[in-house]
């Protein structure tokens, strides 16, 4: 599949936001990271009042992060219309895999049947290019230091003196987070058996390019698109701790290699590890988290970016709903209720993945290799594609079609006599009915201001990944995130009772 050239564009100068010395906003989001700016265009796409506080001077980050976005985090920012901005500047690849097996999902029911190789500086830059055009202001050189909530809201200490109150602040600030650590969150998990060291250098030897395991744990080598090297390196001891040192990862060669090949004149060094832990809740109160701050893990898989934007994702519109008193207060438990098990599992699927990377023993080296060989059957193939990559997310709304819960495929449909793609219908970031039966038959006039009812025909198949074929509901409620929240026939059972529950009171 061809790549898209990039097109020249603008680029936005941030600057600080000038401010009185307290500051009124509906949402205030700590941290412009990924899940940060995702969370502030969601928000923003629905006119509400949200502010960013963000401690970097600008978005430029230095060190390599996440280096993707998986399939279903490209579907939903094509949901959101701007899919076309990242992919005019990464490269489409099969990205999805298990422990260093690789997993081919171009068969997969999805308009995005890949993934896309592309650095988090160049992600976070798009994001933020984005926020900047929806006027979301962001307090940058600043942090959050400390926070009180009341029944109404929470009164905002930043580092540099100034005050904002909130209705309600989200926390994006990462693992160790200062949002999740004043809310006496717990965050339960393990901790680290292994530390890697992740670096971009230059060598004056020839090195040893590729990948190895050995009884320390994995390695690699690589070059970059700069012709310097990125060094993935397992320590020998945990007991190296903090800012890693060239010193630090000379040992680590060394003790790998034999040899440091030379190294010099690292760009960055980072250090990171297998500890894993979660967040027992998402929310106390009127603070939230999302992203790092509510799960920890290892890189392996590349899915905590991904994560995170899905995080924001089914947040942003929720929160929207209450801030604007249209849901309850309630509303807000069921980002919890359905995001803390996809990340559980994502934690769970990455320690399997480090058990069998960790070390190069004759006995984990044939269980790789019986992975690997499973993988390699369709059925394993198409399961743990579609898992590593996001799409068979199902979030429990009880029993019923295969669809309920699921992200809505993005069929081509008849609507007014015109072709459009479903995915157009959610740029907005409002719920959509879709009536694929008797044209005047759903009447949601108690709740046309907050949802579009669209008559649509749809000829062809219904396919979900991981699922297969599924039949063909007559109408079919989505709500803003793209996941199924009913499913109808002519009866419309149950249709008041899920507009209520999603979209407010009549």
């Amino acid at each position: 599949m061809p790549v898209l050239l990039p097109k020249s564009r603008s680029r936005v100068r941030f600057q600080s936001v000038a401010a009185p010395r307290r500051r009124d906003h509906a949402v205030v989001i700590a941290g412009g990271g990924p899940t940060g700016l995702m969370l502030a265009a969601e928000l923003a796409l629905v006119q509400v009042d949200v502010a960013v506080v963000e401690r970097r001077p600008n978005q430029a980050l230095v060190e390599t992060r996440a280096g993707g976005l998986h399939a279903r985090s490209i579907e939903i920012l094509d949901q959101r219309g701007v899919a076309d901005r990242f992919l005019r500047e990464g490269q489409i690849t099969q990205l999805a895999g298990f422990a260093w097996t690789r997993l081919d999902i171009s068969d997969l029911p999805t308009r995005h049947a890949y993934g896309l190789a592309l650095r988090q500086n160049h992600i976070e830059r798009i994001l933020a290019d984005w926020v900047a055009e929806l006027a979301v202001p962001i307090y940058r050189n600043s942090a959050v230091t400390s926070f009180a909530q009341d029944e109404t809201g929470v009164d905002i200490i930043l580092s540099d003196g100034r005050t904002l109150r909130a209705r309600y602040l989200v926390g994006c600030d990462g693992g160790r987070s200062l949002v999740r650590k004043t809310a006496g969150i717990e965050f339960a998990g393990s901790d680290p058996t292994l530390s890697n060291l992740m670096a971009e250098v230059e060598m004056r030897e020839e090195p040893a390019w590729g990948l190895r395991h050995d009884a320390l744990g994995f390695h690699g080598l690589s070059k970059t698109e700069s012709g310097r090297v990125l060094v993935v390196v397992t320590e020998a001891t945990l007991a190296r701790t903090g800012a890693p040192t060239l010193h630090d990862l000379g040992d680590a060669l060394i003790a790998v290699y034999g040899t440091d090949f030379g190294l010099q004149n690292p760009t960055w060094i980072s250090r990171f590890t297998d500890a894993a832990r979660q967040a027992v809740s998402y929310r106390k109160g009127r603070v939230l988290l999302a992203g790092d701050a509510a799960h920890i893990h290892h890189s392996a898989g590349g899915q905590g970016l991904n994560t995170g934007l899905q995080d924001a994702v089914n947040l942003g519109w929720k929160l929207a709903q209450v801030v604007k008193d249209l849901s309850p207060d309630s509303l807000l438990d069921s980002y919890h209720a359905e995001r803390h098990p996809v990340a559980a599992r994502v934690l769970r699927n990455t320690m399997a993945q480090i058990a069998l990377l960790r070390r190069g023993d004759d006995g984990l080296k044939a269980a790789r290799d019986v992975v690997s060989e499973l993988l390699g059957m369709d059925e394993p193939r198409k399961r743990f594609g579609a898992m590593m990559s996001g799409l068979d997310i199902r979030y429990d709304l009880g029993g019923g079609h295969a669809l309920l819960g699921r992200r809505m495929p993005d069929l081509y449909l008849t609507v007014d006599g015109q072709k459009l793609r479903l995915f157009t219908l959610l740029h907005s970031a409002r719920g959509v009915l879709l009536n694929f039966g008797e044209r005047g038959g759903i009447d949601i006039t108690p709740w046309a201001d907050r949802i579009a009812m669209v008559d649509a025909n749809h000829d062809g198949a219904w396919r979900l990944p991981a699922i297969g074929q599924v039949g063909a509901p007559k109408a079919v409620l989505v709500r803003p995130d793209g996941h199924v929240a009913w499913v109808g026939d002519e009866s419309q059972r149950r249709l008041e009772e899920a507009l209520t529950r999603w979209v407010g009171a009549a």
